[in-house]
């Protein structure tokens, strides 16, 4: 279902009668209610994609109410209960923090995370940002469960280009912050630094409920550079997915012949040619041959 027919279905059903919900431990969450509905408006997804491509220093989004706040602090409860040694260490010269290195989450952290892998969320996604064809991740590879304890950091840095099993080219991540009452002096901001890397330029508290959308790509530098000195008990938390897309199978797909009439002689010799050329060299004779 595309983005833009989820919210005509969950009104459908509403004015069937009570609209559908679902209980996690004794809270009442109405499933027409989990996210914004500004989502599902053609008017708000134009306004959010024009904030994105014209943000700086490079392509992002900072949003406030995307996701229901009831939903969020049953997913911080989850945290707390998450076994420590699910939780790998990230300590080296650029970071120390950790990610869990499952995907055995409690209810509310599955909801949440089948909401931003869902095929409508997805939908969103390419039309905020513009890129079609985005793939989500449910291995939840880099993403998932992220925390930064006292002392904790993490260097300005890009993320990775590609997803380390299926290759798949790394476009965008969404980060969901999880820390109530956060205070500047504690550090922890995300900070998004000029395309040299030489200075920050924004920095977003990473407040509860706040979602943040990054355009991966060359000059993407972020990170929370100094060390954490939250009060005791505290730490940072945030919920991360990332968002990829086949540069090749686009590539491909925008291929101009695309059928072989095998009673052609010279179709047959293309035909030939493209399975005895590498896939680089055809795209670049391809792009020659159509100027």
């Amino acid at each position: 279902m595309i983005w833009g027919e989820a919210l005509q279905a969950m009104a459908r059903d509403a004015q069937r009668g009570e609209p559908d919900h679902i209980f996690i431990r004794g809270t009442k969450l109405d499933l027409t209610e989990l996210v914004d509905r500004r989502l599902f408006d053609p008017a708000y997804v134009a306004t959010q994609r024009a904030a994105l491509l014209g943000a700086q220093p490079f392509p992002h989004l900072v949003l406030e109410t995307w996701f229901n706040p009831t939903l969020l602090a049953l997913v911080h409860e989850e945290f707390d209960l998450f076994p420590s040694a699910e939780l790998a260490a990230n300590h080296t010269k650029r970071e120390r923090t950790y990610r869990s290195r499952s995907t055995s989450f409690g209810p509310a952290t599955n909801l949440y995370f089948s909401i931003v892998n869902a095929g409508w969320f997805v939908g969103l996604l390419s039309a905020v940002s513009g890129v079609d064809s985005l793939v989500p991740d449910t291995s939840l590879h880099g993403g998932g469960l992220h925390e930064s304890r006292l002392g904790g950091s993490f260097h300005v840095h890009r993320d990775f280009d590609h997803h380390p099993t299926t290759g798949l080219y790394n476009e965008m991540v969404l980060l969901t912050y999880l820390n109530r009452d956060w205070q500047p002096e504690w550090e922890g901001a995300l900070e998004l630094w000029d395309p040299a890397a030489e200075r920050c330029m924004k920095k977003i508290q990473p407040e509860f409920g706040r979602t943040v959308l990054m355009r991966h790509g060359l000059t993407s530098f972020h990170g929370h550079v100094a060390p954490l000195k939250p009060p005791p008990g505290r730490t940072r938390r945030s919920l991360g997915a990332y968002y990829y897309s086949n540069r090749v199978a686009r590539a491909d797909r925008d291929e101009k012949l695309s059928t072989y009439l095998v009673n052609d002689r010279l179709d047959r010799v293309k035909l030939v040619l493209k399975g005895l050329t590498p896939p680089l060299v055809w795209r670049a004779l391809q792009n020659l041959s159509s100027r």
